[in-house]
């Protein structure tokens, strides 16, 4: 078989409850039941290798609709290798057993988390079931480049990144291909944390710090207006506003940034909304389903 280019598709923009959301009885749900168009999947990627191996990162709900979505935008017909979780939250992981006997009934699928996933998933009776059955063959990550296949050509680097850790810790991927490095990064609580964490004044410093050149990042917020009746210290995200505020105009050289991981509620979802403007004004852009990002 001969060697491929490696790529990224993404198979789902929004957070992790899913647009429309459980529950939402608001304009920006009510309006979109009926136009299955506009329904969209928790976020998720999935990525190519040049050998056409081909590895999922988070597993959502939504995991049919999703392989259909990555396989119509970038064939490939054989088994999954690899899945990559970042962390423990709804969205990200609400998927996991549809890989086990009711569903796909796949064997021996090697699971790239964290050592603090992995003990969460040994403490779920229904997870560790999937790992005791031979569903998932767990691999601990630490923070040093990955190469998920012996001929992928790409590697892959988690990055720890300040989250709500009640169930596990978070991390970002950092995925190096021939050409181009991706950061994906669907989730974290702020860019002062983040930063300091990294021991940068800027997100373009840590970009460059990082030699990303495409990033997917956390645009879960507009802004807080969005969010009234809830506690915003219960679910932090760095607001769109703030970081639009933090880049400026993007110039010639800098990092392609692309907003995903969006509320129900987020304005971005609607194109033709002054917000989703603001950002391509900007320089900038807002992710959509089937989107591919050569590496």
């Amino acid at each position: 078989m001969q060697p491929r280019h490696v790529s990224a598709t993404v198979l789902g923009i929004a957070q992790d409850g899913g647009r429309p959301q459980a529950g939402c009885v608001r304009q920006c749900c009510v309006d979109i039941h009926s136009d299955f168009s506009l329904h969209r999947s928790p976020v998720s990627i999935g990525v190519v290798g040049s050998d056409h191996s081909t590895h999922l990162f988070e597993a959502t709900r939504k995991l049919a609709s999703q392989f259909e979505t990555w396989f119509d935008n970038d064939p490939e017909d054989g088994p999954l290798d690899t899945l990559w979780i970042t962390h423990a939250h709804l969205g990200h992981v609400d998927g996991l057993g549809l890989f086990g006997r009711e569903a796909m009934g796949a064997s021996g699928l090697k699971l790239h988390c964290s050592n603090s996933f992995l003990q969460l998933m040994q403490a779920t009776p229904a997870w560790n079931n999937l790992i005791q059955q031979g569903v998932f063959i767990p691999q601990v990550f630490s923070d040093k480049p990955i190469k998920p296949t012996i001929q992928s050509g790409f590697t892959i680097t988690p990055i720890r990144v300040p989250h709500r850790d009640e169930l596990s810790d978070t991390h970002a991927f950092l995925i190096s291909g021939p050409s181009k490095r991706l950061l994906f990064l669907p989730d974290h609580d702020s860019w002062q944390e983040t930063l300091t964490l990294h021991k940068c004044e800027s997100i373009e410093e840590w970009f460059s710090k990082l030699s990303v050149d495409i990033a997917l990042i956390d645009g879960t917020f507009w802004s807080l207006d969005e969010i009234p009746n809830r506690v915003v210290e219960e679910i932090p995200h760095p607001t769109v506003e703030e970081t639009l505020q933090r880049l400026a105009d993007k110039k010639i050289n800098d990092v392609r940034i692309i907003f995903f991981h969006l509320n129900h509620t987020n304005p971005l979802h609607r194109s033709n909304s002054k917000e989703y403007q603001k950002v391509i004004e900007a320089g900038w852009e807002v992710a959509h389903e089937g989107m591919t990002l050569q590496l």
